[in-house]
């Protein structure tokens, strides 16, 4: 059976553009901390749709990326978020599937069915992916952190017993943990409420190994888990303290950082960083719909056009950079930031092209982002 390594960190990529980059972090932070950290690139249905791209593009950039670094470990392509709607798209091209079970779970009627209807969902949805695949060709990840409350320890126990009775060889396992994992900045809520939970859920992820014989390498995986600074030391220990894995899924961290090298090369490519601000605002409401469920923006705390238009190329890296003692750090802006790439979709060529010529200033902002703030916490 394909097997996800200890550690694995998702990697997305708006534009599949920064593959070598992402790659390059992770293998500077496998030689820091003596750890392999397996890459997933993963893009879900709803970024494909915004960009306009297929998971072909996805594949294409995870092999060249690995052919030119020369890397010789696991890697993966994740069908990130999927369903029996949007399965068929992904299925040639991915081999990490993760099953989304969220929509049954808010659509059901009753308690007792919450659960029951979204692993048998789950393992309709498994069984038709192997039937394409092959078993053992792919890994299988089951995904509920989209919902509005958080699965308790006694939760997590019924759900696993019932996908060991679905024959789902389920490898990682994404619960909705209590707090806020809003898209691209730090944890919102108890620290040690989390710390607590993410323990329970760790014993009961090994009860269900030695007792229903799940896969030996089942492991949590936090989603939007990029930039939650303050649980990742927390996460570290855990792992540590009872010898297990994790899998840390971002999302568009790697798209700010791109907007951050652009910024900063100043010129051109820093006013298209701040003509794509100015499309965001304008389009605010449309732009955060997707994304309603995992955003809190301060409209009050949104800079105006003209303010940005004022800024330095180094103010307006600040402003964006999560770099939470700097005074000019701003979360709603940075929040908004990260769901304007439609803005950027839609300049085309131009936005491609600006990447590829300041290619050298934003890679420098990708691998620090991948390997020091966040790798280095946990």
């Amino acid at each position: 059976m394909k097997q996800i390594p200890k550690f694995s960190f998702g990697v997305g990529d708006r534009f599949a553009q920064e593959g070598v980059n992402q790659l390059s972090a992770l293998l500077k932070a496998s030689e820091l901390y003596g750890r392999e950290f397996a890459p997933v690139w993963n893009k879900s249905n709803r970024e494909h749709t915004i960009i306009g791209t297929t998971p072909k593009s996805t594949r294409q950039e995870a092999d060249e990326a690995v052919a030119k670094v020369g890397y010789k470990g696991e890697y993966f392509c994740d069908a990130d978020h999927i369903s029996m709607k949007n399965v068929d798209m992904f299925i040639e091209h991915c081999d990490f599937f993760t099953l989304d079970v969220a929509d049954y779970i808010r659509k059901a009627s009753t308690p007792e069915e919450k659960y029951s209807l979204a692993i048998a969902k789950a393992g309709e949805l498994y069984r038709y992916i192997a039937a394409a695949k092959g078993e053992g060709n792919f890994v299988t990840e089951v995904s509920m952190d989209e919902v509005d409350e958080a699965q308790t320890p006694e939760d997590i126990r019924y759900i696993l017993t019932e996908i060991a009775k679905e024959k789902i060889p389920v490898q990682t396992f994404a619960p909705k943990f209590t707090g806020r994992f809003n898209k691209g900045v730090d944890y919102v809520g108890d620290v040690s409420v989390f710390a607590k939970e993410f323990e329970e859920d760790i014993l009961v992820l090994k009860w269900a190994v030695e007792k229903l014989g799940l896969p030996e390498n089942l492991k949590l995986s936090v989603h939007s888990g990029s930039d939650k600074f303050s649980i990742y030391p927390i996460i570290g220990e855990l792992i540590r303290k009872h010898d297990v894995g994790v899998h840390i899924k971002t999302a568009g961290t790697t798209w700010l950082e791109e907007l951050i090298g652009l910024a900063l090369s100043g010129g051109k490519a820093l006013e298209l960083a701040k003509r794509i601000y100015a499309g965001a605002l304008a389009r605010k409401e449309e732009l955060s719909a997707p994304y309603a469920t995992v955003i809190d923006i301060d409209e009050n705390k949104l800079p105006s056009v003209d303010a940005v238009n004022a800024w330095s190329k180094d103010e307006f890296a600040r402003a964006l950079r999560h770099e939470q003692s700097d005074e000019l750090y701003n979360p709603s802006f940075r929040q908004l930031m990260h769901v304007s790439f439609k803005i950027a979709a839609e300049l085309g060529n131009e936005f491609i092209t600006a990447l590829r010529d300041n290619a050298a200033i934003i890679g420098e902002q990708i691998t620090a982002n991948i390997s020091e703030r966040h790798i280095r916490r946990l």
